[in-house]
């Protein structure tokens, strides 16, 4: 039922508020992942997000399927299509990430940089074998694969 007259000042902040926490808890999954995509792109990695990147760097990373990274990752275009539209849809439009990072990597955007920096994650940690590079989302970020990457469930593991 649509509202008849504007919502209270108080209120209107209170959802603006709301809503901005629900980035700062860490959880970038604000809408369920397509069961493609997951079928798609979970098969080989963490099934980051759409909310990690706008969608020009989503729309060149699914226009380059063939050479995603240095590795094939084609397939047909029915399911191109389907994803592509999905991420479009759902793709970053807050501040944190209204740049296109570097070769369209969520690891180089400036939001990623910043909350991985020296201090937070140790340099020597992106070398261990049980973390193997920053893409690894799960290494750390336990609920990564359900799109929680909440501070408070992070595990570094040794």
């Amino acid at each position: 039922m649509p509202l008849s007259r504007p919502l209270p000042a108080s209120l209107f902040m209170g959802l603006v508020i709301f809503t901005g926490l629900a980035f700062a808890d860490g959880s970038a999954n604000t809408v369920p992942l397509l069961p493609k995509y997951k079928q798609e792109c979970a098969a080989c990695h963490t099934p980051y997000p759409p909310g990690m990147l706008p969608a020009g760097s989503w729309k060149r990373l699914m226009g380059g399927l063939d050479k995603h990274y240095g590795t094939d990752a084609s397939m047909d275009e029915a399911s191109v299509r389907e994803i592509s539209a999905w991420l479009g849809a759902n793709a970053g439009t807050y501040k944190r990430v209204s740049e296109e990072p570097p070769q369209d990597r969520i690891t180089q955007s400036a939001w990623f940089l910043r909350k991985h920096n020296a201090r937070e994650v140790a340099p020597e940690v992106w070398k261990r074998a049980s973390v193997g590079s920053a893409s690894n989302c799960v290494a750390c970020h336990t609920g990564a694969a359900q799109g929680n990457f909440n501070e408070r469930d992070i595990r570094i593991p040794k």
